[in-house]
């Protein structure tokens, strides 16, 4: 971005703005993508390739020489919208193939996605001297490329059932099941620690080697591990799970990642770099484990018919939700030089806890 930035010679507020519009077009489309029950009408491998394709397009069009802010905000607005065929469609797509041992595929899905949300970090550590236009061709490249794997190999599933029009009410209609409501504001509650805690794993780190100097953490290196360990808890959950149930799995990983939010201030005190690597480590795969398992219970408490908008619905709010709290810290962190401020990540889980446990969930 600081590259990308410097070409065009933008202004430094550039920066968030450009952010902001890829998840703002993330929840455009899948607000979009719910309303007209796109996954749903359509073969999900299809729109997932489509997407693909029209993703890796508008993220390659920012090469072009003559954009200017406006362009640049719009291309990256239009490749988030597109995102939204790509990770709600390829949970429909693993809904469609399993109707028992679900929470262990979306494990290996979402595994995939932690993996993916690490990668940058990994980069920064190892390519310094790539150039973003590169970057930009290959990212758009595999991205291709998986939409080609998914369309050869990966036809509609046996469980699918295709919805014949748009249902304009199903946005709202899904809620009015309570049990798909508390799966949902689970997941909800999840998400409001998830994605604030990856943003703000490199700021720890630095703002734990400014304190102990002696410490020399390597923050890129180090935020890819912790944010990618996590893909490694989401397939070991999906299996334990099938012991101990989807719903006390994801309940479990919760109550641990509360925990961790509550004692984040301690962890930052120690006066040893391993107990601290390894505390963010333990939270980095607690923060995520529920995730698959939470998507597996909002999907087994909605009909077929409506699978792929529901799990739609639930990432356009979810993601909602997850701005709001990156914003709310990332203000804190202005104010203050206190570490307490990851303690309100706890309302999350919490909220979260309550919501799964008010009714037993329908699960099978």
């Amino acid at each position: 971005m600081n590259e990308l930035i410097l070409s065009f010679n933008l202004t430094d507020s550039a920066l968030g703005h450009l952010t902001s519009a890829v998840q703002f077009g993330f929840i455009i489309g899948t607000f979009s993508f719910a309303i007209l029950s796109i996954a749903d009408r359509f073969s999900p491998s299809k729109v997932f390739l489509l997407s693909a394709l029209l993703g890796s397009l508008f993220n390659l069009a920012v090469l072009w020489e003559g954009n200017t802010l406006a362009s640049i905000i719009s291309l990256r607005f239009l490749t988030g919208f597109f995102l939204a065929g790509i990770y709600p469609v390829g949970m429909k797509i693993a809904a469609d193939y399993f109707d028992k041992g679900l929470g262990k595929s979306l494990g290996f899905l979402v595994g995939a996605l932690v993996l993916g949300t690490a990668f940058p970090h990994l980069l920064r550590e190892v390519t310094d001297a790539v150039s973003w236009k590169l970057v930009l061709v290959v990212t758009s490249s595999l991205a291709c490329f998986g939409g080609t794997l998914m369309v050869v190999f990966v036809p509609d599933g046996p469980f699918r059932k295709t919805a014949t029009k748009p249902d304009f009410s199903a946005f709202f209609k899904v809620f009015q099941n309570q049990s798909f409501r508390s799966a949902a504001f689970g997941y909800f509650g999840h998400m409001w620690e998830l994605y604030t805690f990856w943003a703000f794993v490199p700021i720890m780190l630095e703002t734990y080697n400014v304190a102990n100097p002696q410490a020399e953490l390597n923050i890129p290196l180090l935020s890819f591990l912790i944010i990618g360990i996590g893909g490694l808890a989401c397939v070991i959950g999906g299996y334990v799970s099938q012991a101990f149930g989807t719903k006390q799995t994801a309940l479990t990983a919760l109550s641990f990642s509360a925990i961790c939010c509550i004692i984040s201030p301690w962890a930052f005190s120690v006066n040893s770099e391993y107990v601290f690597i390894g505390f963010l480590l333990f939270w980095g795969m607690v923060v995520i484990a529920d995730s698959p398992l939470l998507s597996t219970l909002v999907a087994q408490n909605t009909t077929a018919e409506i699978k792929g908008t529901a799990l739609t619905i639930v990432n356009c709010i979810g993601f909602s939700i997850t701005i709001v709290s990156i914003q709310l810290i990332s203000v804190l962190d202005k104010l203050t030089d206190s570490t307490s401020i990851f303690m309100i990540l706890a309302l999350g889980p919490i909220l979260g806890l309550y919501a799964l446990s008010r009714k037993p969930i329908a699960v099978h």
